[in-house]
């Protein structure tokens, strides 16, 4: 039996969860889409780990959590973070010309080291470290006058303070529930760090992290949103939240199935940590990372892609290229990027897809050399032309496989030649008659001749 989709019609379009619709209950799908926007239009953006973690290069928190080394150690790392090399001008430059539109930065790790003047906690980089000043201020100065969206990650729980309850891995403080008192004295820390950066810096974006130790009403989430949005009531929240934010955060591994979330963006590494560590070379290829960058495209999502700069303030040359290999390509694909939005299914093209906002264009991305024409299966669409973006050249195309006995459509196949190969990831535009509509059935046998 036939059946027949329109992509640009809902049936690609997948219903939220309802943990993530725990939104504010006046606001309506439409204000949702509209606060949401500047978010799905963006793409990709820089996520920035930074922490007296460096001056070790051992993992952000983690590492005295799991008892790697005891929490004395760790954090006599502070004695080493001189932030003396820090130019925030010099990231905001090279995250601008990375070709993000967002960049989240950790305020904050587990650790519970503040990278302002906190006057609500006592650990922060200017009162505990040889830079001996407040490095978020700067960083916020310059992400404002680029014009680039300001995220803030947060972490929810603090590790470091007596009145959190869980401590490490095999040890707690308290339990809640016997002394309900000292949690109600973390709460009232937790709301003063977030009003503090809330009412300094405003930010576009709130990256929570650490929500998975305790539920939506003992960290008071419904609370932490009415707070945030009362000093940006547009802002956008992520889902660690349990469950109040507007986003989900895979991390790391693309999801192998589109997430229900409508919106949603995968965190990742360059290497293997998230913060800088010096032994740990083992950094994935711009091919690679640009990859995961167009899965991601295809299926509706964002990339944030990690940074982890030195104690010094100085980010390492193999972070450098990566994000200026990103600036090439999004640069050259632009018109393929920022105003696209998830493909068609994958049994249609061998590699990635997106469409533009009206679905007239699709996009094809080619992380490899064809072995002869490409092709598409299932496109109903009278094709107008197809071109290489951010080339121009116009390619030959034919179809193959169309019958006159039935309204099944044949087989598009595109001529791709080696010159207008993109040395990382090539981008076709197809132009269509119309939204784009695919075939999706099983096939006809012959009926009539």
């Amino acid at each position: 039996m036939k059946k027949i989709i329109t992509t640009a019609l809902a049936a690609l379009t997948l219903a939220m969860p309802a943990a993530a619709q725990k939104t504010e209950a006046t606001e309506t799908e439409a204000q949702k889409a509209e606060r949401m926007e500047w978010f799905a239009k963006a793409k990709f953006g820089v996520f920035i780990h930074w922490g007296i973690y460096a001056v070790k290069g051992v993992s952000e928190s983690w590492s005295f959590y799991n008892s790697y080394l005891p929490y004395d150690e760790y954090m006599a790392q502070c004695k080493g973070f001189t932030a003396q090399h820090y130019d925030p001008k010099a990231w905001v430059d090279l995250i601008q010309e990375s070709g993000a539109k967002y960049t989240v930065i950790t305020t904050k790790h587990h650790d519970g080291v503040a990278l302002w003047d906190t006057k609500a906690g006592q650990i922060s980089v200017k009162n505990n470290t040889p830079a001996g000043r407040d490095v978020l201020t700067p960083f916020v100065d310059e992400v404002r006058k680029s014009g680039l969206r300001l995220g803030l990650y947060y972490s929810l729980l603090d590790w470091s303070r007596d009145d959190y309850p869980n401590d490490t891995r095999k040890s707690t403080r308290y339990n809640i529930k016997d002394d309900p008192q000292r949690w109600d004295n973390f709460c009232k820390f937790n709301f003063g760090q977030m009003e503090e950066l809330s009412k300094a810096y405003k930010p576009d974006l709130w990256w929570f992290d650490g929500d998975w130790e305790q539920d939506a009403a003992t960290w008071r989430s419904t609370e932490i949103v009415k707070l945030l949005r009362k000093y940006s009531p547009q802002c956008v929240i992520n889902s660690r939240i349990a469950g109040y934010g507007d986003y989900a955060t895979p991390e790391q591994g693309v999801p192998v199935v589109r997430p229900e979330s409508k919106y949603w963006e995968l965190c990742m590494t360059m290497n293997d940590s998230w913060g800088y560590q010096h032994t740990d070379t083992n950094y994935k290829t711009p091919h690679m990372l640009l990859r995961t960058y167009v899965d991601c495209l295809s299926n509706g999502g964002n990339l944030l892609l990690d940074i982890g700069p030195r104690e010094d303030g100085t980010i390492p040359e193999e972070q450098v290229a990566i994000l200026k290999e990103f600036g090439r390509w999004n640069h050259k694909h632009a018109e393929a990027i920022y105003d696209t939005r998830a493909g068609i299914p994958a049994e249609h093209f061998q590699g990635y897809t997106t469409l533009n906002t009206a679905g007239d264009i699709l996009y094809l991305y080619l992380p490899y050399k064809p072995n002869g024409p490409i092709e598409i299966k299932g496109l109903m669409n009278k094709v107008n032309r197809v071109w290489v973006v951010g080339n121009g050249a116009m390619l030959n195309y034919k179809v193959f496989n169309k019958n006159y006995w039935n309204d099944i459509p044949g087989n598009l196949y595109i001529d791709v030649p080696d010159q207008v190969l993109d040395p990382q990831i090539t981008v076709i535009a197809v132009l269509l008659d119309g939204p784009c509509k695919l075939y999706r059935g099983e096939g006809k046998v012959q009926t009539s001749n």
